[in-house]
């Protein structure tokens, strides 16, 4: 196995990895180790290229350094990628030797699961390391983070309602859900258990129809999402979706969503509030999971207690957010990157 640091102005590691015997490439990108142990998911998808692959780690580490600030976790940001298909590339020996990568980091790094990996992928990364978390069995297992994910987003959809909308209850509201992986399956649920109208679209032509089947979803075409009428839009895939082509064709009053990095760059925030639309910054919305995964590597004891008073903070920290936007006329996701900013030079200056 060859490990490479590559050069990086923004991180404070950037390693490429590679594994003739196995297939195995990847990328491990430590954002930041100033509040804890750099802690993000593994994920693994056929990327176009290297470039596509290393752009998408260099932003979801870093978007994982706010996602744990913003939650008041004592835990940096980091992330990592395997380029492959992991419906046809995936192997136990690969994943034994993307294991192997993480141990040699010493715990700079911790690893848990994301797009392309279950529960069962990381106790083989496990069998290798002790930096890696999400496991199903242990003393402190915290097993799938997904419905904890669902739940902070759900809470972030109720919460941005109450604040734009005047009420938190989402009887007969209509939300537009873009993803039915893990994370968007478990929002539907609570949406339509809450009273909510779902519109949803997916990849896969059979989840479409479960969601249908299901929960009386009503489906559009992936692209379709986009111009629907609705009164929130849940991005709840790949990031990127908010950007200048999207943003004109959206019909709908409140934007919170599962996906990480919705925003394809910070001007797009400045164009949903020029609109009027309010942005619930995805780094706050979605930060269940990564509560949920602390539990686990913060070996808490009272876990069930922990996660339910970080997922009420996150609403807390949101509601804040949504305040000091609309006095100061700004983005949330402004104020938000500020607020998460200054929390870190705090911490830096208490040091």
């Amino acid at each position: 196995m060859d490990m490479t640091q590559l050069p990086s102005d923004s991180h404070e590691a950037v390693h490429k990895v590679t594994d003739a015997e196995t297939g195995l490439r990847a990328i491990i990108a430590i954002h930041s180790t100033q509040n804890g142990p750099a802690a993000g998911g593994l994920r693994m998808k056929p990327y176009d290229s290297f470039e596509d692959a290393l752009g998408d780690v260099l932003r979801l580490s870093r978007g994982m350094t706010l996602k744990s600030a913003a939650a008041g976790l004592p835990l940096g940001g980091g992330k990592a990628v395997i380029l492959g298909n992991p419906d046809t590339e995936k192997s136990p020996a690969l994943l034994r030797a993307f294991g192997q990568a993480v141990a040699a980091l010493h715990g700079r790094y911790i690893t848990a699961e994301d797009m392309g990996m279950t529960p069962a992928d990381i106790a083989e990364i496990a069998t290798q390391t002790q930096y890696a978390a999400g496991l199903q069995s242990g003393s402190f297992g915290s097993g799938d983070p997904s419905p904890i994910t669902a739940q902070g987003v759900f809470n972030g959809i109720r919460t941005a309602a109450a604040f734009r909308l005047g009420s938190g209850d989402l009887r007969r509201r209509v939300v537009a859900v873009q993803g039915l992986g893990h994370v968007g399956w478990g929002l539907c649920k609570r949406l339509r258990a809450a009273g909510a109208e779902i519109i949803v679209t997916d990849i896969s032509a059979a989840r479409m129809k479960q969601a249908v089947t299901c929960l009386g979803a009503r489906t559009v075409d992936l692209t379709e999402i986009y111009s629907v009428e609705a009164d929130v839009f849940a991005p709840c895939a790949i990031g990127g979706v908010l950007n200048p082509h999207t943003i004109p064709q959206l019909r709908v009053t409140v934007v919170a969503g599962a996906a990480n990095n919705q925003l394809a760059n910070m001007e797009d925030a400045d164009a949903l509030h020029a609109r009027g639309i309010l942005y619930a910054p995805d780094f706050v919305v979605n930060g269940g999971g990564i509560v949920n995964v602390a539990t686990e590597i913060l070996k808490i004891e009272t876990a069930e207690k922990f996660v339910a008073e970080k997922l009420k903070a996150l609403s807390t920290t949101l509601n804040s957010i949504l305040n000091a936007a609309k006095q100061q006329n700004v983005s949330p996701a402004r104020v938000a990157e500020a607020a998460v900013a200054q929390k870190m030079r705090t911490a830096q200056v208490a040091e």
